[in-house]
């Protein structure tokens, strides 16, 4: 297998025996602890994941829900018990490489689902899709089977947009378990999604749980993604801003600012 560490890919052999010790490396970041880890690395650490029957979950955490979980109690023990926090917006790498972290990579929701279809094609990887309005997820299943036509759809679910109740968590959880899917891609929202992938862990037999968000309305072609040159640039957000105002302008108008504040203060503290 390769990984890529520090710009260059290495071979290494998969100690199966280790599957339960897939190596990181962790910063803390305004109060929540953000994985150094890249694209490939994930991978690789999935390769691992999936020759057991152990329930993971990974949070793809932006400015937006580093800043709500320090009111949020719910939301920062998601984030701590989490088993990788990945960097998904620019200003989470910045800040990392700011405070002599690096190499540290953007791991965004959005890639990732594609990434771990394809990468999962001859494997047999198999995909659950809880979340998003009625009938997205659907939709979002049937986009990824015409991309990659082999593809293995273990399941979707719908659920209300209104909190479950006990009795209707444990059925949604008891219907993952029964479709033994190897993923349960999570498109609640934060901080919904994270909370709900906390609370179940344990529940779905053996799953990694990832919570991907928007990529729902974005992968089933509902919602059109910001160009390449802005995802690259670290200007996602504004496109984001400029296409939904109403719900999106205290992310970004508000808690960004915010954020910046507090990071320089701890990259400050950190390097000097």
């Amino acid at each position: 297998m390769q990984i890529y560490i520090s710009g260059v890919f290495v071979n290494i052999n998969v100690d199966v025996s280790a599957a339960n010790c897939v190596p990181l490396s962790q910063a803390l970041l305004v109060g929540t602890p953000v994985s150094t880890i890249s694209l490939d690395q994930l991978l690789a650490a999935f390769e691992t994941w999936t020759l057991d029957s152990q329930d993971r979950y990974v949070v793809f955490r932006d400015v937006h829900g580093i800043i709500a979980a320090r009111n949020n109690a719910q939301l920062d023990l998601a984030h701590q018990a989490a088993d990788i926090v990945a960097p998904d917006g620019m200003p989470l790498v910045w800040a990392l490489r700011a405070a002599g972290d690096g190499p540290v990579y953007r791991v965004c929701g959005p890639d990732v689902l594609p990434a771990v279809c394809q990468h999962g094609l001859s494997r047999g990887w198999r995909h659950y899709f809880y979340g998003g309005a009625e009938g997205v997820a659907d939709l979002l299943a049937e986009a990824l089977v015409k991309k990659y036509p082999n593809l293995k759809i273990a399941g979707t679910q719908c659920p209300p947009f209104r909190p479950l109740t006990p009795e209707e968590d444990e059925i949604a959880c008891a219907k993952i378990r029964a479709a033994a899917p190897d993923f349960v891609w999570v498109g609640l929202g934060t901080p919904k999604q994270e909370i709900w992938m906390g609370q179940n862990k344990g529940r779905c037999g053996g799953a990694t749980m990832l919570g991907v968000g928007a990529a729902f309305d974005f992968h089933a072609n509902l919602v059109r993604r910001a160009p390449s040159w802005m995802q690259r640039s670290g200007l996602e957000w504004a496109y984001r801003l400029f296409t939904e105002p109403k719900r999106l302008w205290k992310r970004y108008l508000v808690m960004a600012p915010i954020f910046v504040v507090l990071a320089a203060n701890e990259i400050i503290r950190r390097r000097w």
